[in-house]
């Protein structure tokens, strides 16, 4: 675990169900869903992980071998020690939540916020929970891997907006 100080390390290894590897010498680390907001809170104090860089997520329907529906991925950097760390954490439907980070980290805001819309996983507690990228109207959540391609016929619902009109 090249990227990750042994104070760190050994933290992480003491927390139960905790599962780490490392890939291309960077550390990953899969945290069940339930304790992942404990987990980002510890590596934010204790790690020094004081940056969040991004919250993604990952549709794996149709994956071969996969288990579960959904990953989330946070990506931590560490600009005290210069480390990175990719966290991630599943849920499944029909309970498509986890707990806000925003209180950990500001920015998580806006990034919790275009997850949700993309993919429609409910971060409880958020503090603003409303569409970021598509029309409130819209009802979908088109990143998701059963959402069509050619979309579900929504946009004669939406209005035109002309350049001269904006």
């Amino acid at each position: 675990m090249a990227t990750i100080d042994p104070v760190t390390l050994t933290m992480l290894q003491s927390l139960p169900d905790v599962k780490l590897s490392e890939f291309r010498g960077d550390t990953r680390v899969v945290v069940p869903s339930g304790s992942i907001y404990d987990v980002l809170q510890r590596l934010r104090d204790e790690g020094q992980f004081d940056y969040l860089v991004d919250i993604t997520c990952v549709d794996y329907l149709n994956y071969r071998d996969a288990t579960d529906r959904f990953g989330l991925v946070y990506l931590l950097t560490g600009t005290v020690k210069n480390e990175r760390l990719t966290v991630r954490t599943f849920v499944n439907e029909p309970d498509l939540t986890v707990p806000s980070v925003v209180p950990l980290w500001a920015g998580a805001n806006w990034m919790e916020r275009e997850v949700w819309d993309m993919f429609g996983i409910m971060f409880e507690g958020h503090p603003d929970h409303r569409r970021i990228l598509m029309p409130d109207e819209f009802t979908a959540f088109p990143l998701r891997k059963d959402y069509p391609m050619q979309g579900r016929g929504e946009r004669h619902n939406f209005p035109v907006i002309r350049r001269d009109s904006a």
